[in-house]
């Protein structure tokens, strides 16, 4: 073993309140995609440690945390903010170390993690039935309650860990679920450490429970077990429909939050250099490895050329390189699988004819998983490079005449995450945007979430919501109850 694989840093699975080693003793190695190298070793769990966290899960949710009083566990959830906002330094640079995003992006977005637990914390103690009229009040009162599902099995990706892990852990804390997480494989390390935080924070044991693994067994024994009660998801949707198949074989819930090709409309009338800046955030932050990147702009023929030229301009001058820099503004692809992935798409347009207003090859003179901001025009709409969602720096565009046009190409995808409208005309944004078939839709910004605000999508890009109210209500079951009011229930089978 060489001297910098003896430096790695050391991760291991959460369980019942304890950071072990997997059953079968094995790690993997998690790669830093700026400099290429292991920077981590990991703790390669198997399907027998997701059966000792799933009963861990079991034993807290029976033994009291589902007991417990909404405002003890409001207590809790406000001293995991608080854990947060004090870990949130070393927590950013454990992403960017596992994703390859840039250090200022992941401070801001662990900087505002707190809020979401806030949040929650808030509608802890606020979860009620009701009491509903019956056919026959005098004979019968009834009412509902709502209690919490159970044990959770979250799968998180690696574009946004800790983020997207919020939007399942919060809600479902608030409610009073416990859960397994199982983090991506290539950036398992900020879960693995945030276990840490949330024990600090006094989350009882075996309440929280994280299970890394390298082998995809390991996803596929979480969502098929049937110690589960409920499967939260995010990631690819043709991955999605195969962990809601393996929830349905146990008769569970799901909540997927799953892919898109989110469009970006810019009508004549828009404040060009604000849509530019829009559409510069919604594709090429996060070097467009997010669910809801407007990948796909949708522009007036009368503002086509322009556009374009100001979006190839400013994407040229975007400055790639190390992500703990403060300089830089956009880092490298996140893994090599997703490298091939986006790269082979470069080759696709080529085929179908396309042009590239610029980038459309790998940054080669910064070598790793870095790629060049890249336009393509002259695509047509049954293009692949329209139709799929490529999940790195590359915008499609497509143009168009009429408002009715501009709708149908909107609306022409099998995906319905999030969407834009960039426009001065009220009227206008206002009914595109009711038009437009998605989860999200921004007037004249994008890129904009919220702990209040619920997120999800239509079609192929998700079932359920995450953050808002309606979060809650996925980690919650109703349950009737009627109380006879006379005390005359008599035998149905004496007749008189």
């Amino acid at each position: 073993m060489t001297s910098e694989i003896s430096t790695l840093e050391r991760y291991q699975l959460f369980i019942d309140g304890h950071a072990v080693d997997s059953v079968s003793g094995a790690t993997f190695d998690s790669l830093n995609p700026y400099t290429g190298m292991p920077w981590a070793r990991v703790s390669d769990g198997t399907p027998d440690d997701i059966d000792l966290a799933v009963a861990a899960a079991r034993r807290a949710f029976d033994g009291g945390w589902r007991q417990m009083p909404g405002w003890r566990r409001a207590a809790v959830l406000r001293a995991v903010g608080d854990g947060i906002a004090k870990n949130s330094e070393r927590l950013a640079r454990l992403e960017v170390n596992d994703n390859g995003k840039l250090l200022r992006e992941m401070r801001a977005q662990l900087e505002a993690l707190p809020e979401y637990y806030y949040y929650f914390a808030g509608l802890a103690d606020k979860i009620e039935g009701r009491t509903v009229p019956q056919i026959n009040p005098s004979r019968y009162f009834g009412f509902t309650v709502r209690e919490p599902v159970g044990v959770v099995g979250a799968i998180t990706p690696w574009n946004s860990p800790l983020l997207l892990l919020t939007f399942k852990l919060a809600p479902l804390l608030a409610a009073g679920n416990t859960c397994v997480v199982k983090p991506s494989e290539h950036s398992p390390a900020s879960t693995l450490a945030f276990a840490q935080v949330l024990s600090e924070a006094g989350l009882p044991d075996g309440v929280f429970n994280a299970v890394s693994g390298w082998n995809r067994a390991t996803g596929e024994a979480l969502a098929s077990h049937p110690g589960i009660d409920k499967i939260a998801f995010t990631g690819s949707t043709a991955t999605g429909i195969k962990v809601a198949q393996a929830a349905m074989n146990n008769v569970n819930k799901a909540t997927l939050e799953l892919g898109g090709k989110s469009a970006q409309v810019v009508f004549e009338d828009a404040d060009i250099d604000a849509a530019v800046n829009g559409i510069m955030s919604g594709v090429f932050a996060a070097t467009g490895q997010t669910c809801m990147a407007g990948s796909r702009l949708i522009v007036q023929d009368a503002v086509h050329d322009t556009v374009i030229e100001r979006l190839a301009r400013r994407a040229a001058d975007i400055r790639l390189g190390d992500p703990n820099d403060p300089e830089t503004e956009m880092g490298p692809l996140a893994n090599p699988p997703q490298f091939e992935k986006v790269t082979g798409y470069f080759s696709i347009a080529e085929e179908e004819g396309a042009s590239f207003a610029c980038g459309g090859a790998p940054a080669e003179d910064l070598g790793s998983y870095f790629v060049k901001p890249t336009v393509i025009t002259n695509l047509k709409r049954d293009s692949r490079l329209i139709r799929e969602e490529v999940f790195g720096p590359v915008l499609s565009v497509l143009s168009f005449s009429t408002e009715e046009e501009a709708v149908e190409l909107a609306n022409d995808t099998r995906y319905g995450l999030a969407g834009a409208v960039w426009t001065e005309n009220v009227h206008r944004a206002h009914r595109v945007a009711g038009q437009i078939r998605a989860g999200s839709v921004w007037i004249n910004d994008y890129r904009v979430v919220g702990p209040g605000m619920p997120f999800g999508g239509f079609k192929d890009s998700g079932v359920g919501r995450e953050n808002g109210v309606d979060a809650i209500d996925e980690y919650l079951e109703t349950k009737s109850i009627y109380v006879e009011l006379t005390g005359q229930t008599r035998d149905p089978f004496q007749m008189g």
